[in-house]
């Protein structure tokens, strides 16, 4: 079979009506589904297929849900496995918007929090959008810094997806809109090899508002992708890139695999390849990992 169709759900929620529908579905539109193959019983599963295009199947997949939190993703059965991971951290990685945490020592969550969802729907530059919210937080002491880090959670499978694609040889990045000093400490903490954002200016005591110039946006993702691949003598087919706001379509459009992780609206209806209900894990099983070939 020269394509693969993976199925992804949460565990136990992953049922035999859900694949029959679809066996049934690819069929009636002129696929071919090749057997089963069980990934993580109850939770991910291969269908092989054949005599359609993976974006002819993923409409097929998703109309054959009826409701069901299964995530599906088709591609080439050829090529699955990546040798880059490029991630962005905010509400991807982690589970917060660092800067919206860190305004809330400021005082100004609800004023910064509004104009990050504006930016991360794709309505306003998120270069100027930056240097706003920044230059809202002026004056606060780096100790608030060590204070949100310590209330900042990974999100669920950052970890096993870092550490999993890492021991079989993937170079694991993080390129994120957010602030190297928290992509610091989530890359020693997950066990990514390197790590790329901007750069909060401080005077060894407090913030001065500002951050080093250019801004890292999301051209600066999408040229740290590239450069990585190149740097490892990759075709951008060999990597895999995730995220969750507008300033990740660019990447998530050049990578072999670009994920939109529980994303937001426009994110979710422009990238072909969703998540919306699996944690990041799915980004294992996509690349035909097998439960028992996780790294904890």
């Amino acid at each position: 079979m020269s394509h693969i169709l993976t199925l992804i759900a949460p565990p136990g929620h992953l049922q035999a009506s859900v694949i029959s529908r679809m066996r049934a579905a690819l069929l009636d539109l002129g696929g071919q589904p090749g057997t089963p193959d069980w990934l993580a019983e109850g939770e991910a599963l291969d269908l092989p297929f054949s005599g359609l295009a993976p974006e002819q199947a993923d409409a097929i997949a998703r109309g054959a849900l009826e409701g069901a939190p299964v995530d599906c993703i088709a591609q080439a059965a050829e090529g699955r496995r990546k040798k880059l991971l490029v991630a962005d951290m905010d509400s991807t990685i982690v589970t917060a918007e660092t800067l919206d945490e860190l305004a809330a020592y400021a005082g100004v969550q609800d004023q910064i929090a509004a104009i990050t969802q504006r930016s991360m729907n794709g309505e306003i530059d998120f270069a100027t959008s930056l240097r706003e919210r920044v230059a809202m937080i002026k004056g606060l002491t780096l100790t608030a810094l060590e204070e949100t880090w310590a209330k900042i959670e990974m999100m669920p499978g950052a970890e096993v997806l870092v550490r999993t694609m890492g021991a079989h040889g993937a170079h694991c990045a993080i390129a994120s809109g957010g602030f190297t000093w928290f992509t610091s400490r989530v890359a020693e903490k997950l066990g990514f090899h390197s790590h790329h954002a901007n750069i909060l200016l401080d005077d060894g005591t407090a913030l001065t508002g500002k951050v080093e110039e250019p801004v890292f946006d999301r051209d600066a993702k999408l040229t740290i992708l590239k450069k990585l691949a190149a740097e490892l003598g990759l075709p951008l087919t060999a990597t895999v890139a995730v995220g969750d706001g507008a300033n990740d379509l660019a990447m998530l459009g050049a990578a072999g695999l670009g994920v939109a992780y529980h994303a937001k609206q426009v994110v979710a209806a422009t990238a072909r390849v969703r998540v919306d209900h699996a944690d990041l894990r799915a980004l294992l099983f996509a690349q035909g990992y097998r439960a028992a070939d996780f790294v904890a």
